[in-house]
């Protein structure tokens, strides 16, 4: 397993997110630390997260609709193996 530090830019979802308590996620560029096989586990891990989080506090049909429109608009900036 690596180290990975990924980039993220949230700046299109964050009116959509803005009803959701997103702890670490809630600024719209951020960074963050994760240990993954390889960057594009890293990246979904990332993903699966905050999607676990949305439908954790609404898990109905809007929260689904959230949840395909980070799958879609989530921005990976940058994946730097540390």
């Amino acid at each position: 397993m690596h180290n990975f530090k990924i980039y993220i830019d949230l700046l299109n979802l964050q009116k959509c997110l803005s009803k959701y308590t997103l702890r670490e996620y809630s600024i719209p560029f951020s960074i963050y630390f994760i240990e993954a096989a390889n960057p594009d586990d890293a990246c979904y891990e990332i993903m699966k997260r905050l999607m676990k989080i949305v439908l954790k506090q609404d898990n109905t049909i809007e929260g689904r609709i959230v949840c395909r429109k980070i799958r879609r608009h989530m921005r990976i900036d940058k994946v730097v193996s540390v």
